[in-house]
């Protein structure tokens, strides 16, 4: 069970956007996610007439480790560690560490 997921409300714990909020707007693999507006990076495209794109400089937001972020804690006001824990009936749902409360996906 991956334990940040799509639409996750997250921080980055360090490197040049330390302290920034974003959304997971996608997982690219095991390891990695898109977050909105974090780790932006300048890329240089060439015109493609067939395509109908233009050429020049675009923002483009790269991936960040999971490892770097960590999931936000509305209630709390801070950034807050993922558990896992099983119900009665056998679902295994995602909690806060520090609270334990159930986190709404």
């Amino acid at each position: 069970m991956n334990k940040i997921r799509k639409g996750d409300q997250v921080v980055v714990l360090t490197g040049r956007d330390k302290g920034k909020r974003g959304t997971v707007s996608l997982r690219v693999d095991a390891d990695h996610v898109v977050v909105e507006g974090v780790n932006m990076v300048k890329k240089h495209v060439k015109p493609n007439p067939l395509k109908g794109t233009t050429g020049g400089v675009i923002d483009k937001t790269m991936p960040i480790h999971q490892s770097n972020v960590a999931i936000w804690n509305a209630a709390a006001g801070k950034a807050d560690r993922v558990g896992i824990k099983t119900l009665a009936d056998g679902k295994r749902v995602r909690v806060f560490k520090s609270s334990g409360e159930e986190i709404k996906a």
